[in-house]
């Protein structure tokens, strides 16, 4: 039960309305703490690492973490690989015991995107039940590898959004709707409500069949959150504001504590900071009490 892919859990955020915080780590201390405000919350879990945390903790490690935290929690936990345009890389997490994969060739032309995302897909279902998500359209901002400047970012056509998702047999979509990775220059972002509306009326008008993912959460307004998933957003990514909430603890403790030399507290201190950020995402998203 505890170990999970992202589908199901989903599906079932889709049909009520609200969704699952997806939250990025970089250690195995922030891993620690999302799952203990989770378990707190009883709260569905999307754990992500990017690809650098993931090529530097070695995948197999973090699955072994994962795994042990995982079994011993009462909520449903899944381990999301987040923005990786390498298919190898995918291949290699899936192979490992990731549970989700997203494989991201939003920079490459339509077809070879799709061509590109169904080999995942065709691949993490081929060796177990491994949710894969895939993106159209580009997101701006910084999210470790993955930089798109501002200019260059392109929303999701609906339309190719819709046979996107049917050719490719992806789990989970993330359409561009003008959302950004990294920090907001400004707290009202140029977002494209409508867009993403008509996206979930043609893929999940009748009935929850392909989830959708909202990229970059941090810095979003409250009611701007609330708004992306009454519309359709129910896998919901917050990375930046986590490892801000990492550097900046750390920086305090230590600044703080000059003469003190135990690397122990100032862990304790991150994983309190974190917990009480992830608690902050639980309730906003509405999915506290969902597990």
């Amino acid at each position: 039960m505890s170990v999970v892919n992202a589908k199901n859990m989903l599906l079932q955020a889709t049909e009520e309305k609200y969704a699952v915080g997806a939250f990025n780590i970089t250690n195995i201390i922030q891993m620690e703490a999302v799952v203990e405000a989770a378990i707190k919350k009883r709260a569905p879990l999307i754990i992500q690492t990017s690809v650098t945390p993931s090529k530097f903790l070695n995948p197999k490690v973090l699955v072994a973490v994962y795994r042990a935290l995982a079994e011993a929690a009462h909520i449903p936990i899944c381990l999301h690989l987040d923005h990786c345009d390498d298919v190898n890389h995918c291949k290699t997490c899936a192979d490992a015991g990731y549970t989700s994969i997203m494989i991201d060739a939003s920079k490459r032309d339509f077809m070879d995107n799709l061509r590109q995302t169904k080999e995942v897909a065709n691949y993490c279902h081929g060796i177990g039940k491994i949710s894969v998500e895939g993106e159209l359209g580009t997101v701006s901002g910084v999210e470790d590898q993955v930089r798109v400047a501002e200019d260059k970012a392109a929303l999701c056509d609906p339309e190719q959004a819709l046979e996107f998702v049917d050719e490719t047999g992806i789990d989970i979509f993330a359409p561009a709707i003008g959302t950004a990775h990294g920090v907001y220059k400004t707290k009202n972002p140029k977002l494209d409500f409508d867009r993403l509306k008509k996206i979930a009326d043609l893929i999940n008008g009748s009935e929850p069949r392909v989830p959708l993912v909202i990229h970059g959460g941090t810095g979003l307004q409250p009611d701007v959150v609330k708004k992306l998933v009454s519309l359709g957003g129910s896998k919901f990514n917050v990375s930046t504001e986590l490892k801000y909430t990492l550097i900046d603890t750390t920086y305090e403790y230590i600044l703080s504590h000059k003469d003190e030399y135990n690397p122990g507290k100032i862990d304790i201190a991150v994983k309190e900071a974190i917990k009480a950020k992830i608690e902050y995402w639980i309730d906003l998203l509405g999915c506290a009490d969902k597990a």
